[in-house]
């Protein structure tokens, strides 16, 4: 049986492979690095030949070449000039031309006509004076190379008034286009010889003298409040019997108002708002150096919890105005809106929106306010010699009632409870028609969403 034995091999020594004579590259018998003042010293001897070496090219290429005349006759050029000429003579070009001669630095006289005037007579001067200048004779000449003389501009005309004609003499004619008498009177249709201010008839396309305000009328047909009304008017897009009605104009019965589409995409992009108004704001206008409720509606008062999709623009604080009142001391629900048919649907002659009302009360002439108070709360009552609408009051709690109006008068609740002998301690606006107050906090706002309807 045959025995194998492996046996490794041996690492090699650190000098083996090296080739001789050559020192190793670290450690100890290496090349000692040189000092900076011998690597400035090897440099500088390195430029100074290379310079001497150039010089020495330089002399034998001069020495071949023969010096190049100068162009303007003396003596050997330059070394760059010899070059430049040097290099033209080797590209097989002509050597260079001599300069022409200096052209004189003082300017011509100004009676010297110029060179190609010699061959032509000078140009006549208009007004039949002396020669020419140079500028003129050149601009006279160069008329005349294209094609004549310039024409003489035609003598000025002096206006002359026409004679006046004869006026005609005065006439007593009836005014026939005259609408309004009071404007008839006006012209004079007191006058001796003139007839009644009545006008017997209506030019075609003139607002009418009888009717209603089409703006009342507008408002009457529930197309808009007034107040849109007259800014339709004046935008161009309401037509009275196919014309183009104008601010102030009367209508019939019997005229078609027509009211462009676009009014009404306009008012549909117009916001109402709902405030949460707490004590110390007015409704309307600043009085009393208390704020209004308006300085409220700002970014950072926005109810976080509002679900219209609508955010602040400033667009939307333009024309907003209170539909209704909430006096000093009451609070809740306020609303604002640019839209005219809101307004008029809660303040409106005509409005049956009811409103819904938490008062607070004190009675002092009892143990309970009797029901035949109660009952006289609720219809019976009359304020500044109006009788007060039927509404509905009743106990919410034992020292709360609950009010519900159609109408608003100003600080009716108030003036009816002391009517009774019962003292408001705190009231708020709950409801108005068939939108809530709900969870909105006192001094923030929302938008009227497009489902909801105080209607």
């Amino acid at each position: 049986m045959v025995t194998l034995t492996l046996k490794k091999k041996s690492a090699p020594s650190p000098d083996q492979g090296k080739p001789a004579g050559r020192g190793p590259l670290r450690g100890q018998g290496s090349r000692p690095r040189p000092t900076l003042a011998e690597a400035q010293a090897q440099r500088i001897e390195q430029q100074q030949a290379w310079d001497r070496e150039n010089a020495q090219q330089q002399q034998q290429r001069d020495e071949r070449r023969p010096p190049a005349p100068r162009r303007d006759g003396g003596g050997p050029l330059s070394v760059n000039n010899q070059r430049f000429a040097q290099n033209l003579a080797d590209r097989g070009g002509p050597p260079p031309r001599d300069a022409p001669p200096p052209r004189p630095q003082q300017g011509r006289e100004r009676d010297a006509p110029p060179p190609r005037d010699d061959r032509r007579p000078p140009a006549p001067r208009r007004d039949g004076g002396g020669p020419l200048s140079v500028n003129n004779q050149r601009f006279a000449q160069n008329l005349a190379d294209r094609g004549g003389p310039r024409r003489e501009a035609p003598a000025p005309q002096q206006w002359q008034q026409p004679p006046e004609a004869p006026r005609p003499a005065p006439t007593t004619r009836p005014l026939k286009s005259v609408v309004n008498p009071q404007v008839a009177r006006q012209m004079g249709s007191d006058r001796p010889g003139m007839p009644p201010a009545t006008p017997t008839h209506r030019p075609p396309g003139l607002p009418s003298a009888e009717g209603d305000r089409l703006s009342k009328r507008m408002t009457a047909l529930g197309l808009s409040s007034r107040r849109e009304a007259d800014e339709w008017i004046e935008a161009g897009w309401v037509r009275v019997n196919g014309r183009l009605a104008v601010l102030g104009q009367r209508v019939r019965p019997e005229d078609k108002i027509v009211v462009d589409p676009a009014a009404h995409r306009e008012q549909a992009q117009r916001v109402t708002i709902l405030l949460n108004k707490p004590i110390g704001y007015v409704s309307g206008q600043a009085e009393d150096g208390y704020e209004p409720a308006s300085v409220l509606l700002r970014p950072e008062n926005q109810w976080t919890e509002d679900q219209s999709g609508l955010r602040w623009h400033p667009g939307h604080m333009r024309s907003l105005a209170p539909a209704g009142r909430l006096d000093i001391d009451s609070v809740g629900l306020l609303v604002l809106t640019q839209d005219g048919r809101v307004a008029r649907q809660l303040i409106g002659e005509d409005s049956n929106i009811e409103k819904e009302y938490l008062v607070r009360v004190e009675y002092h002439h009892g143990p309970r306010l009797p029901d035949a108070d109660l009952a006289l709360l609720n219809h019976g009552l009359t304020l500044d010699d109006h009788v007060l609408r039927p509404c509905k009051v009743s106990w919410q709690n034992e020292d709360q009632l609950r009010f519900v109006l159609r109408e608003g008068r100003k600080r009716q609740i108030r003036r009816m409870c002391e009517a009774v002998g019962l003292k408001v301690v705190g009231l708020k606006r709950v409801r108005i028609g068939s939108v809530n107050l709900g969870h909105l906090p006192p001094g923030q706002w929302r938008y009227l969403r497009r489902d909801e309807f105080f209607a």
